[in-house]
């Protein structure tokens, strides 16, 4: 189920092929557990997948794996290490599986509430696209912010080293 009436009939699927090549640097797409609330921001689309979260992600992973125009910062909830079997059965196991999944991937866990201040952030300017799957743990949304996938931060960084240089030789002195 979309939340976007007039995309109703679509599947997430379909939806989300078409989004990512529109999607770059700055987009976010996070793969969201059943609790995760719908946001008021109208640059958030949020769609109920209806669909497994390991699914999911391994959907979303695979295209940008395979896009040449992006790749993802990935970032987890801090919490989700401190949660034990007792009060979230099956975290464990997801733990294990989204680690595998991850593994080679630029990720880092950090507070739920640091990483929602972030997307409420990117979303006044960038859209977000929100994948809600059936998994019932609190704490195990993946959040992928969407980087370029041709152009490194540390070509930037040379790059803006070379302008910053540039400039200031540019400049007449007093």
């Amino acid at each position: 189920m979309n939340t976007n009436p007039d995309r109703e009939s679509e599947t997430w699927e379909s939806r989300f092929e078409r989004l990512l090549p529109l999607f770059g640097h700055r987009n976010w797409i996070v793969i969201a557990d059943a609790a995760y609330p719908a946001q008021s921001n109208p640059g958030i689309e949020t769609i109920f997948t209806g669909a497994d979260h390991i699914q999911v992600l391994a959907k979303v992973l695979d295209a940008i794996g395979a896009s040449s125009h992006v790749r993802a910062n990935v970032y987890l909830d801090a919490e989700l290490k401190l949660l034990g079997e007792g009060g979230a059965p099956g975290v464990t196991t997801l733990r294990n599986k989204v680690a595998g999944m991850l593994a080679g991937n630029n990720t880092r866990q950090i507070a739920h509430e640091e990483i929602i201040a972030r997307l409420d952030q990117a979303g006044k300017l960038f859209r977000i696209l929100i994948l809600k799957s059936t998994l019932a743990i609190p704490y195990s949304s993946v959040f992928l912010e969407l980087d370029c996938g041709y152009w490194s931060a540390e070509a930037e960084e040379r790059l803006r080293g070379i302008q910053a240089t540039e400039t200031s030789g540019a400049l007449p002195s007093r």
